[in-house]
């Protein structure tokens, strides 16, 4: 007798497929979702210290953006390629968790 209340899932490894079963926990994971470049994230809890930059503003790859202060170290962010910086989403002050979008770039 086949039990239909079990979820099978196919799970893809180096071109195999394999059929498997799941963990609740697994299934309320948060999903991957890839990083988009065009959003500069902290990696690293901290302060902002100064945002040197405004929306419609052009910049060159390496031109910095912003101060964080983070673990007692002032840290420069820079541009990592060339744009035009879109939106800003923090203030002068903000204390920021990790992995928070700071700046949007076009």
């Amino acid at each position: 007798m086949e039990d239909n209340s079990l979820n099978y899932q196919i799970f893809v490894v180096n071109s195999a497929k394999y059929l498997t079963l799941t963990t609740t926990k697994y299934d309320r994971r948060k999903k991957y979702l890839p990083i988009d470049p065009k959003e500069v994230r902290s990696i690293i809890p901290g302060s902002i210290i100064d945002i040197l930059v405004t929306p419609g503003q052009v910049l060159k790859a390496g031109e910095v953006l912003l101060i964080l202060d983070a673990m007692k170290m002032y840290t420069q962010i820079e541009m990592p390629f060339d744009g035009v910086i879109k939106s800003i989403h923090i203030e002068k002050g903000d204390r920021i968790p990790k992995n928070t979008v700071m700046i949007t770039i076009e």
